[in-house]
Parts: structure tokens; C-alpha cells; sequence
């Protein structure tokens, strides 16, 4: 029998082969053969931000930037991991080495009568490839002065820092700041940031001060209660006392944010019994992140998440090992 491929498809070799002319060819032209390309390269990507119905509810997810956990961070930041196990999950989900990589993502949920931002993303706290959200946010056609309420899943600096400008000040002049209450008295409490762990206790600070210029405006919540018509906080606690998630919902459609539940798609889908070292409980934070994979998976709920690779909407399946995420397929009609 011949093992020659079928005439019009493309095997290993056959591709192989084909790559080694590609540079072949690339080469020619760099030795100065003919160059016919009049655009110049793009130096960066298009505004990333992407728009989701919920009935009659408008959700745009708004991307704030990426950033990565470094390899040789991984063991101390997942204190239940397992460096060959996490190899072959990284290989599944092409993660290549160096990093994994982190994005930040904010979500804004217009209702028609109110504009809602849930997180603010980084700004400058955690470097330069984050900080994107106003750019985004002006990419959608509008300004911090527009949006009415500020959700806070919990005040992380990746959440929390954008909330203010350049000089320390309120970025978005008109929005009351709405937070769990126990979220507050939390990073309030002098007594719980002696106590806290080192890698728990560096976020007070910051914490104070994101939310310093907002005092005159915040409105403490119990996770249950609707910050909007179809927009309701949902308790989602481990990674932080407070932390919560907002239920977008119209009808029989839905959409969970679910904050902070994961942070790395690749490992903790499979593994939701990886916990962070970021969380200020950590089994608890396991605890509600397959609470949250049962829920969504069984229900076939239509999640979002502020660290899941830009958009972040989509779905969670189960898998032979743990969870896995089927990202929402992009549509041009709203």
C-alpha cells in the first residue's frame, strides 16, 4: 500500500517542506528581491474590548492588559503544586514556558438607565502592560464621567487601583462605589492586616488608598442584593472576605462574572483544588471555586471571569480531569 498522502492534502512532511521554502522565499527578499507589501507592521492590537447581550442588557468586556506568573514562581504562589502535573496541563492548553499568562479583564453593564463598571483594573500598580482600561474604555465611545456605579469584586490592586488617575484622585467623578460590606471592614481593620499573611498584608495599604477618595460614595452591600435592576451581588468568598460576583440577568438569560474564582485557566480549571497564594483563605476559595464548576457546568451557566483569556465569556465543561472552559464563540449581531 502507498503511503504517499492523497493528492490536495497536506501531510507532516509535505508541511514541513513547504515552511522550509516559506524562509527560503523570506530570505530571498531580505537579500533584496522584490517587495511588493506597502503596509507597515502594527505595533499593537486593536481596542480590546468585545460586547455580550443579556436580553435587553449590553455587557462589553474590556480588556486592562496582561501580565504572567513566571515559572519559577509558580511553586510558591500554587502551595498544592505539582510541577509535573502542571507541565502536561500546560502542554494541553499550549501554554509555552516562561510564564503563564495572567490577563486582567473589567466588564461594563449598561442597563439602559445606568452604566455599570464591575473593577476597575490595575492602572500603573502592577506595571506597563497593564492599565489599558480608559483607552478601551474610550474605544467603546465613552469616558470615566459615564459610568454611574462601580462594582468591586474585591480591592485587589488588579481590580481596585484604577479607580484612580494620574495624581491619586477618583478617576470616574460620578460613581458611587458599591463593595461587600464585610469587604470593607476587612481592609479597615488594622487588627486583620497585623494578623495577615505577608503576601496578604502588602494589599491593605493599596487597598485603603483605592478606595480613599470614594468614602463619600461607597455603598456597603450583603452579597444578595441588586446594585441595578438585573444586576445582583452574589457571595463568593475565599479569595478575599468579601469577595463577590455580580449576576447580570434578564428572564431565563444570564451571565455570572465571577471575579477572582480562577486565576490561570490552565491550572486551576483541571485542578480547582489549587488555591492561590493571593487568597486570604484558601480552602474556602477551593470550596467556592467547585462549588461555582459544579454550578455552572450542570446549569450550562454563561460565566466570565476578571483573569480568563480575553473576553473571558464562555462556558465550563467538565472534563475526565477536573473542568475545562469553552470560550463563547465571537458574533458580529448583538
Amino acid at each position: 500500500m502507498s503511503s504517499a498522502s492523497p493528492k490536495g492534502c497536506l501531510d507532516r512532511r509535505g508541511f514541513l517542506q513547504g515552511s522550509g521554502l516559506a524562509v527560503a522565499g523570506l530570505a530571498a527578499v531580505a537579500l533584496g528581491g522584490p517587495v511588493r507589501a506597502a503596509a507597515p507592521l502594527a505595533t499593537q492590537q486593536v481596542p480590546g474590548l468585545y460586547r455580550h447581550r443579556v436580553g435587553p442588557i449590553e455587557v462589553t468586556a474590556l480588556l486592562d492588559g496582561h501580565i504572567g506568573f513566571q515559572d519559577q514562581a509558580l511553586p510558591g504562589l500554587f502551595p498544592d503544586y505539582d510541577a509535573e502535573v502542571a507541565a502536561r496541563l500546560r502542554q494541553q492548553a499550549f501554554v509555552p514556558a516562561g510564564a503563564v499568562p495572567l490577563a486582567v479583564n473589567a466588564y461594563l453593564i449598561n442597563t439602559g438607565p445606568r452604566l455599570i463598571l464591575v473593577d476597575a483594573g490595575a492602572a500603573g500598580a502592577l506595571g506597563p502592560t497593564l492599565g489599558q482600561l480608559p483607552r478601551n474604555l474610550a474605544a467603546a465611545g465613552l469616558t470615566p464621567a459615564d459610568v454611574d456605579t462601580i462594582i468591586l469584586t474585591h480591592a485587589h490592586r488588579d481590580h481596585a487601583a484604577g479607580l484612580l488617575d494620574a495624581q491619586g484622585g477618583a478617576l470616574f467623578p460620578n460613581a458611587e462605589l458599591v463593595i461587600a460590606e464585610s469587604e470593607l471592614r476587612y481592609w479597615d481593620d488594622d487588627a486583620a492586616m497585623a494578623q495577615a499573611r505577608p503576601a496578604i498584608r502588602a494589599f491593605f495599604a493599596p487597598a485603603r488608598q483605592a478606595l480613599a477618595p470614594y468614602r463619600a460614595r461607597l455603598r456597603p452591600v450583603q452579597p444578595g442584593q441588586d446594585a441595578a435592576p438585573g444586576v445582583t451581588t452574589v457571595a463568593l468568598p475565599g479569595h478575599s472576605p468579601g469577595h463577590m460576583g455580580v449576576r447580570v440577568h434578564a428572564g431565563a438569560e444570564q451571565l455570572l462574572l465571577w471575579g477572582d474564582v480562577v486565576h490561570t485557566q490552565a491550572l486551576q480549571m483541571p485542578r480547582p483544588d489549587w488555591s492561590i497564594a493571593f487568597d486570604s483563605d484558601p480552602a474556602q476559595a477551593a470550596e467556592t471555586r467547585r462549588r461555582v464548576f459544579d454550578m455552572a457546568a450542570t446549569d450550562r451557566l454563561t460565566v466570565a471571569g476578571m483573569h480568563m483569556d480575553f473576553p473571558g465569556i464562555g462556558h465550563v465543561v467538565r472534563r475526565v480531569e477536573g473542568y475545562g472552559f469553552q470560550p463563547l464563540a465571537w458574533r458580529s449581531a448583538l
